[in-house]
């Protein structure tokens, strides 16, 4: 499957442990087989200023299920995802449990919303009746190193104002 991370660097050779903490499913290599959710992942107001880099991959995701790696699936925003997502932000560990992680994001759109369940403003049924019109965005997080060395090969890296 062609996958796809948004940069301000080319990444030829990703880390599996060096990206940010507290993230949706923990600390690991993000990628998105949405070219342009990448695109808008190196756009972000953060990385004003900087290169705007599309990373490109290739991940052969049948290998890493047929090599047993633990591999989890969310396949909609529903409440397991919802806790999932909230304990993560919340510093939990729960990710740490999983090879392959891959599901919705939480972008603008569902922030509020999973900020309102995680507070306590608005209970779980509202939280999933807010959620259940949202079409989800995807993508996956890398938590092992091993997956990166042998399943997910580097094709290029692009500028992109070079795709605009």
């Amino acid at each position: 499957m062609r996958v796809y991370h948004g940069s301000t660097v080319a990444i030829s050779e990703p880390l599996v442990r060096i990206g940010r903490k507290n993230l949706d499913f923990g600390q690991g290599f993000y990628i998105t087989d949405l070219k342009e959710q990448a695109v808008s992942w190196a756009s972000r107001p953060l990385n004003a200023n900087k290169p705007k880099v599309l990373n490109v991959y290739e991940l052969d995701l049948d290998a890493v299920i047929a090599h047993q790696f633990r591999y989890l699936h969310f396949a909609a925003y529903d409440a397991e995802w919802l806790d999932f997502v909230v304990s993560n932000r919340k510093g939990g560990q729960q990710w740490a449990d999983y090879d392959l992680i891959e599901g919705g994001i939480a972008n603008d759109r569902v922030f509020n919303t999973i900020e309102l369940y995680s507070t306590g403003l608005i209970n779980m049924e509202m939280a999933l009746q807010r959620l259940k019109y949202e079409q989800p965005n995807n993508q996956l997080c890398i938590l092992n190193q091993e997956i990166v060395d042998h399943h997910l090969q580097f094709i290029e890296s692009v500028i992109i104002s070079e795709l605009q």
